[in-house]
């Protein structure tokens, strides 16, 4: 019997990146896969600024960019009618503009699934105390309120049983621990077919001089989008809405595939290797719930949303930052079982709303439908701002300040705050005689974030029991810095913002601690965490 706090189910990006953070905060993990290694196609490609803030925290941001396609490939969309034919329209994505890039320390990155995954697994294997077993299959689970008991079978016949306290369940849209537990999903299935081909092919002459991430072919007898892996001689081609257009995943042979991308570049005699091809369908469901007793759904397990607008993998990837520190909380003793809940009470209406949106980018984009002329998308697609950085957490993990959000467009609009519950946000500042982003400063611990005249909230910091507080004294501004710091985050020079983990506001007193500050921090991180709860498994 293999006794371990959390077995993951699953080992692509989410449950890579949760057997990393597991280990980053010291929780022991066995991840089973069943596939004998990592993605053989592209897959998902686009990683958003705010998952590269949350892998930059770990260090990991240098090593995804060293795989990743040139930067230059992503300050653009084109439309045309063949990549060699007439051009229909071009399109900067909101997310790479000026004024949006300055939100974070982190630019968004192309970085295609199969490049990714080797570098996560590199870092989980390499990390510890985390373990993984690839070929290696779930055969049985088995739950109790004290957690599950599973059997796994390996490739070579061999049969394990593990004990663990808590489950992650990231094992895909299809999950069968979902299935097992009986978890409905609400939302649309099936809304559109396509097929990804992966292919070599040397593109350089039409894409050289108008580098982009994506290039949509706009034909009557044929949709599809070369998506940018190297911007060289390796491309995803992904035809859209098969059978709107008469085909089916059955004609996709390689030969085929070939003949459809010489149509889509417009060259008959171009010279193609296909490497694969993969069917599928875009769903649009949302799971009704993320816990199930010790079992958490995540990523595609919890919400399967169209790829159009890049949300899947980083939403993702952002459950499982969310979930690991609360894990590691309660299992070294630090916080109460009713934490846990919090996880489906912050992620799940997040999970909602980008699938939502993802949808509606899909649907402006005549994917559930044969069209004669070109479709271009509701201004909403790839300007999501709010979306990627603008997430308002509200559970007992999170102490309200009574202050309310601007008003704007939760999905376009984002105003940086340090209101409880949002995502710390990016400043540049002068923190032991260095200019560092106050991202930079999170990410393992909880964080108290306060001016050199805070020393009260530092000193009551210090006098608390664990969890520690690490605190960090912030001498000031970066003298470029167009926003001082204590503005942002609106607190007064002896004020205190305390960040979680994940980066999100935990608590902020915008004043000084008086005489009671030892008593005030240690109420607020004692609710935070769910101390004073019981707290109980559903």
């Amino acid at each position: 019997m293999i006794d371990v706090p959390v077995l993951i189910v699953g080992g692509g990006p989410v449950g890579l990146t949760a057997s990393i953070y597991l280990s980053h905060f010291g929780i022991p993990s066995l991840l089973v896969e069943r596939h004998p290694g990592t993605a053989i196609l592209p897959k998902a490609r686009g990683l958003n600024a705010r998952t590269m803030e949350m892998y930059r925290q770990i260090g990991l941001e240098a090593p995804i960019r060293a795989v990743a396609m040139p930067a230059r490939f992503g300050q653009m969309i084109l439309w045309s009618e063949s990549l060699a034919g007439a051009e229909i329209k071009r399109l900067q994505p909101g997310r790479g503009t000026g004024a949006n890039q300055v939100l974070s320390v982190a630019a968004n990155c192309g970085c295609s699934q199969d490049l990714l995954e080797p570098v996560l697994r590199q870092r989980a294997e390499t990390a510890g105390p985390g373990q993984l077993r690839f070929h290696t299959e779930l055969t049985r689970l088995d739950l109790s309120p004290d957690g599950a008991r599973a059997v796994l079978q390996d490739a070579m016949g061999g049969r394990d049983e593990v004990r663990a306290r808590y489950v992650i369940a990231a094992d895909g849209a299809q999950s069968r621990i979902r299935a097992q537990l009986g978890i409905e999903r609400r939302g649309e299935r099936d809304v559109y077919d396509s097929v990804n081909i992966h292919l070599l092919a040397d593109l350089r002459p039409w894409v050289d001089e108008r580098p982009a991430a994506l290039y949509l072919v706009e034909q009557p007898e044929l949709r599809g989008t070369f998506m940018t892996i190297n911007g060289t001689d390796r491309w995803g081609f992904l035809v859209t809405s098969l059978s709107h257009y008469g085909f089916t995943p059955e004609q996709f042979t390689p030969e085929f595939s070939a003949e459809i991308v010489r149509r889509a570049v417009g060259v008959p005699a171009l010279d193609i290797e296909v490497l694969g091809v993969g069917a599928w369908k875009a769903s649009a469901l949302v799971a009704e719930r993320y816990r199930d007793g010790p079992v958490f759904l995540a990523g595609d397990a919890a919400h399967e949303m169209p790829p159009t607008g890049g949300f899947g993998l980083n939403t993702g990837v952002q459950d499982a930052h969310n979930l690991a520190w609360k894990l590691a909380a309660v299992l070294h003793g630090q916080a109460g079982e009713a934490l846990l809940d919090t996880y489906d009470a912050e992620r799940r209406p997040v999970g909602e709303a980008v699938t939502r949106s993802s949808l509606l980018n899909a649907l402006s984009m005549g994917r559930t439908s044969r069209q004669a002329e070109p479709v271009l998308p509701r201004k909403e697609f790839l300007n999501e701002i709010g979306l990627i950085f603008g997430a308002r957490y509200v559970s007992a993990a999170v102490l309200p300040d009574g202050q309310a959000l601007p008003a704007g467009d939760p999905v376009q609009d984002y105003t940086p705050s340090a209101t409880p519950g949002c995502r710390a946000p990016h400043a540049w500042v002068q923190q032991a005689g260095a200019k560092v982003s106050t991202l930079d400063l999170l990410g393992r611990e909880f964080v108290l974030l306060t001016a050199p005249q805070g020393s009260a909230w530092r000193e009551a910091a210090a006098a608390l029991p664990a969890p520690r507080i690490h605190s960090v004294v912030i001498d000031g501004d970066d003298p470029e810095a167009t926003t001082g710091w204590q503005a942002l985050y609106d607190i007064d020079a002896d004020g205190a913002v305390l960040v979680r983990p994940d980066g999100h506001v935990a608590w902020r007193s915008r004043s000084g601690a008086g005489n009671d500050g030892a008593a005030v921090l240690s109420a607020a991180l004692d609710a935070v965490l769910c101390r004073s709860a019981a707290g109980s498994a559903r």
